[in-house]
């Protein structure tokens, strides 16, 4: 709710107030001793006395009682009208430090409201109710009913190793599905550590789903902490959050709380532009026009700035956005050209997307709505293949895409394919357009391809298990998988060949799989065309960590793919302990720990190994098949 902004001649009489402690009390003492005696503010006549009653014939009665005694002051009491006998208390005096700091005429014009609430004294540290105010002794977004990990998992744990696994881990990861389990463990309502401020256990969980690309999920967080509590940290990832997530105004609360907490040029803007949309326009413009003149920030970051502060109020100047001299892409910029609708350069954007850093811009494009979907199928490509889009919603998507007849180019022929994927009347040609799209896979979404396998994950398992359709089940089982869909996956059991990629991928992902013999492994080893046949040791190292290998074969087929399962690193025996005490959420940060990187050929065996035997000791098993049957299908 806003509130009309006290004026800047309360302000400086407040402060004069204060400068006129330091002098004492005796000037007003002396000029409340030279007061008048107070006039009446009544019309003539209305404080003249009744006219006394005419004299009745009769004699009145007499009282039978005596009348109240009328009170009368006491001796030194002063009427009505009198001077006070003696000075008021003085007032507060002041230092000539704090005279030092007391704000020029300039200063206080360039304030916003909370800033002279706060130096008046007049704003509280929150603003929020007692009554509506969030304890921190949990912070998240997902209960236990809702797929949220135990909430006291990490109370008992090394602050030290906590912050650690959290920090230690830059993003992204190499597995889809490992995404997906670190997203979760993030997200959910976790007690911070013993002897960990609960601030900073946000703040480390923030900037991790930032690096990872999960602006939605991190602002989701960040709203579950009360504005008052935000702490440098905090706020720092919070903001990014936002600016991902395309929600400018919604980091507002807190940056209008905090004041003048920063003054960095994104700051600085970030103020303006909240004060124009808590109505205090003229000063936005104001402080933008400044910041324009003192070039606290690149011309291109103000203008958008000003832009859209301009949105929030009428009578505004129009700012033209001039991109040329503009040689790179930042966060900011993106954020507020896209919020803007103002198109990115396409020479800005791609090379922006090409550089170092550049998946930011692919991440944070895939969920902004202002985008037109055919702009957004790159982006959400990518995100679908990173964990950050489910499958059902990359379809979404490319239906969407399909629906648009204005669209003309290689994403609407996609779109037209994946129709037909879906669609087609006979699962031959359904496989046939599948097919199409694996191999374009490098362009949808780009990587591996993997993102094709992701969008068509409910056509592959609308495809029946047949004999006939057996050459093409490894990859519709991969497809499938992608999504979850391991009892779809499971019907093609008596359909693949032993040793084939489709069994391979069945026997790691069937929710109750038995024990696999040697002899089916070497058969696939044998069939392995996969470089140092990588293939084959994600296999032996998903089945050991799964116990589906006997502890014989799975030591003898370790050492035929190169590696040793007894080999023991910090990383192994801190995971080897948290499973040992049954601790689900250190287990999922040390996994995201274990599988950054963003090619499947940074992930090791060993740690696959150590990784899937973890989740299964944890109760985790589903997200163990998983994640091994993805090492299989892109190694």
């Amino acid at each position: 709710m806003n509130r009309a902004r006290p004026s800047l001649a309360l302000a400086a009489s407040v402060v004069a107030l204060g400068l006129a402690g330091a002098l004492g009390g005796a000037g007003l003492a002396g000029m409340a001793g030279a007061q008048g005696k107070p006039e009446s503010i009544l019309p003539p006549g209305f404080d003249d006395p009744a006219p006394s009653p005419t004299p009745s014939a009769r004699p009145a009665p007499a009282p039978s009682a005596a009348p109240p005694p009328i009170a009368r002051p006491a001796p030194g009491d002063a009427g009505p009208g009198a001077a006070p006998l003696g000075p008021p208390p003085p007032l507060p005096s002041i230092t000539r430090d704090e005279l030092a700091r007391l704000p020029s005429m300039d200063a206080l014009e360039s304030m916003s409201t909370e800033e002279l609430d706060q130096l008046l004294g007049l704003k509280p540290k929150f603003d929020i109710p007692p009554g509506a105010r969030r304890a921190m002794t949990r912070v998240g977004v997902l209960g236990t009913g809702e797929g949220g990990l135990p909430p006291l998992a990490l109370a008992k744990q090394s602050p030290a190793l906590v912050r650690a696994a959290l920090a230690g881990n830059k993003g992204p990861l190499v597995s889809r599905w490992g995404h997906i389990l670190l997203r979760r463990a993030l997200a959910s309502r976790l007690a911070a550590p013993e002897g960990m401020d609960p601030a900073e256990f946000a703040a480390l969980r923030v900037g991790l789903l930032n690096r990872i690309g999960e602006f939605a999920v991190a602002r989701a967080v960040v709203q579950d902490v009360d504005a008052a509590n935000w702490s440098p940290a905090l706020t720092d990832q919070g903001l990014k959050a936002y600016l991902g997530a395309g929600d400018i105004t919604g980091a507002c609360p807190a940056v209008r709380l905090q004041g003048s907490a920063r003054e960095d040029g994104e700051w600085q803007m970030w103020q303006a532009i909240c004060n124009a949309y808590a109505g205090e326009t003229a000063l936005a413009a104001s402080q933008l026009d400044r910041a324009l003149y003192r070039g606290v920030a690149p011309r291109i970051d103000v203008l958008l700035a000003r832009r859209f502060a301009g949105a929030a109020g009428r009578g505004q100047r129009a700012v033209a956005i001039e991109w040329d001299g503009v040689e790179d892409l930042n966060p900011w910029r993106f954020g507020l050209a896209t919020a803007l609708g103002e198109p990115v350069p396409e020479a800005l954007l791609d090379g922006a997307l090409a550089a170092r850093g550049g998946a930011y811009y692919a991440r944070a494009g895939a969920l902004l709505p202002m985008l037109p979907a055919s702009d957004r199928a790159p982006f959400a490509a990518r995100a679908a293949r990173e964990g950050i889009l489910s499958a059902q919603a990359l379809v979404d998507l490319y239906s969407e895409i399909y629906a648009d007849q204005a669209t003309n180019s290689d994403v609407a022929t996609r779109a037209a394919t994946v129709r037909e994927a879906y669609l087609a009347a006979d699962p031959s040609d359904r496989i046939a357009a599948m097919q199409r799209l694996w191999e374009a896979g490098e362009a949808i979404g780009g990587g591996d391809g993997y993102a094709a396998r992701v969008l068509t994950a409910y056509a592959a398992a609308r495809i029946p298990a047949d004999a006939a359709h057996a050459d093409a089940a490894g990859g519709l089982i991969a497809a499938m998988l992608t999504a979850g869909l391991d009892r779809d996956a499971l019907a093609w059991r008596g359909v693949v060949e032993e040793g084939s990629l489709g069994w391979a991928l069945v026997a790691l992902a069937a929710p109750r799989g038995g024990n696999v013999g040697q002899g089916a492994v070497d058969a696939f080893r044998d069939d392995d065309a996969s470089a140092g046949k990588r293939k084959s040791a994600f296999l032996v190292a998903g089945l050991a960590g799964l116990g589906r290998l006997s502890s014989g074969d799975a030591a003898e087929l370790a050492q035929k793919a190169g590696f040793d399962l007894a080999r023991q690193t910090r990383w192994t025996r801190a995971m080897s302990r948290a499973a040992e005490v049954g601790n689900p959420a250190l287990v999922a940060l040390l996994a995201g720990l274990g599988m950054q990187g963003s090619r499947w050929e940074q992930m090791t065996p060993l740690h696959l190994y150590h990784i899937t035997a973890a989740l299964s000791r944890v109760g985790m098993e589903a997200e163990a098949r998983m994640i091994a049957a993805e090492a299989v299908a892109r190694g």
